[in-house]
């Protein structure tokens, strides 16, 4: 039996992990992505093109079982043309539906998700009504093409809300009532076939400038998992959900607020390379292969910290007790996440005195 073939549409590090994890299981991967020396590159070939090219596209298609995807800025219309000729997971409707903020903010209200108050902007009479309407601080978001903390503004008032709306190039966007909250939380689960679903547990998760910074899992709140659980499976069940999900939750007096979702493998799932049963990476093949789902238990607690800009001594790192250093091979450049480490440990609060001195290292070179 010919081992089973997965496409791969960006050939970053989350596209590079999925083909690690698919290397013990025989898996074949290659790849689409704009770059021959991405870092997918180095476990799998890579055919180079645009993303939006339909003609490389159908190239990949037609050497694979089936199509998934590591970036969300994927063309729809171009996924759509493949669909018949090879199965695609996550399914292009749900990719739809979070590359546009204000579709995604409709949906979890339609499932019963709530979520912090919003008004569409597509043009300054808008602007107006978010300022009466919200209040402030307001974060101003473009509806496409954002993430990391790109594409957002933060404004006091109306003239920073118009200067804001201004620098986004006037792009249709949505303005949010700030969320004063008290922790960041991504849960994350995995839709296999005939409705099979699995969650890993809740990770807290830190930012800066809107980009990942550090997270550390379980977070051990039952009502909180119940209620994570029970939301993310409304929307997975919404779209026979096929592969690994992940939502994005601020944990609030009020309870959670989902902020927003991503139909892929996540960077706050990094640690369960080390630090679960079963990779999430691992589990989104088996999904999309429509093999049994695997355990997504916690091996006891763990944390994940992103390389930025720069790497550490990779001696010095090692030379750390039990610490696994992630190298995703790609050029330093202020705030690109290079490559991430994970500690686990059976017991949290040990956990956390050995990643003080890891933090603190790391802190040296991250930029």
């Amino acid at each position: 039996m010919a081992n089973p073939r997965i496409g791969i549409i960006g050939a970053g590090q989350l596209g590079r992990m999925m083909a690690l994890a698919a290397y013990p299981l025989c898996i074949d991967c290659r790849f689409l992505d704009t770059a021959q020396n991405a870092p997918g590159g180095q476990v799998g070939p890579i055919h180079v093109g645009a993303l939006d090219d339909a003609d490389a596209l159908r190239a990949l298609a037609g050497e694979v079982d089936v199509l998934t995807f590591d970036i969300e800025n994927v063309p729809i219309e171009v996924l759509e043309q493949v669909a018949g000729q090879v199965s695609v997971y996550p399914q292009p409707k749900v990719l739809a539906a979070a590359q546009d903020r204000l579709a995604e903010k409709r949906l979890f209200r339609e499932l019963g998700i709530p979520t912090a108050a919003f008004v569409p902007v597509d043009d300054e009479h808008d602007l107006d009504r978010a300022a009466q309407t919200l209040g402030w601080p307001i974060v101003l978001k473009r509806r496409r093409l954002g993430y990391d903390g790109r594409g957002q503004r933060m404004a006091d008032d109306s003239a920073s809300l118009v200067h804001g709306w201004r620098e986004l190039d006037r792009a249709p966007a949505i303005a949010e009532r700030w969320v004063n909250f008290e922790r960041e939380l991504s849960l994350i689960g995995v839709g296999g076939a005939e409705g099979s679903l699995r969650f890993y547990p809740l990770s807290e998760n830190v930012h800066a400038d809107g980009q990942l910074v550090c997270t550390i899992a379980p977070y051990e709140d039952e009502d909180l998992t119940l209620t994570a659980e029970r939301w993310l499976e409304k929307l997975m069940r919404r779209y026979d959900y096929r592969g690994v999900l992940t939502v994005e939750f601020f944990h609030t007096d009020a309870g959670l607020l989902a902020n927003e979702f991503a139909p892929r493998v996540h960077n706050s799932g990094h640690w369960t390379i080390e630090g679960a049963q079963t990779s999430q990476f691992e589990n989104h093949l088996r999904a999309i292969l429509g093999w049994p789902l695997g355990e997504t238990a916690p091996r006891g607690h763990a944390a994940m910290l992103n390389l930025l800009g720069e790497l550490p001594d990779r001696a010095r790192v090692l030379a750390m007790r039990g610490v696994h250093f992630h190298d995703y091979g790609k050029q330093p450049r202020p705030k690109r996440k290079l490559g991430h480490c994970t500690i686990v440990d059976p017991d949290r609060d040990r956990l956390l005195k050995r990643f003080a001195p890891l933090q603190a290292l790391i802190a040296e070179t991250n930029c």
